[in-house]
């Protein structure tokens, strides 16, 4: 009956605050990540409204790519010379 008492005593005095300290710190980490979760959502949220304009952007962009590759490959661009090759002089 002794050795019950002793092993009683025991696990009152070291084994419940050893697992009470463990559960804290545990739980005190599931709080942080937590936090960090509900940051993350809210700037996710916060995106959201500027997804909402991109399909008029990309329509300014389908209209903005061909008038920039005919001024890109217009006549006012010189024509580029490789060396060796006869080259067009302009005056």
């Amino acid at each position: 009956m002794t050795l019950w008492g002793l092993g009683n005593i025991i696990l009152i005095v070291v084994v419940i605050p050893v697992l009470l300290a463990l559960l804290s710190r545990v739980l005190g980490a599931l709080e942080r990540i937590r936090g960090a979760a509900d940051d993350a959502l809210a700037g996710g949220v916060a995106l959201i409204g500027e997804i909402d304009g991109a399909p008029e952007l990309l329509a300014t962009t389908d209209q903005t790519i061909p008038s920039m590759a005919v001024s890109i490959s217009g006549p006012s661009m010189p024509t580029p010379c490789l060396p060796g090759a006869s080259c067009p002089t302009t005056r």
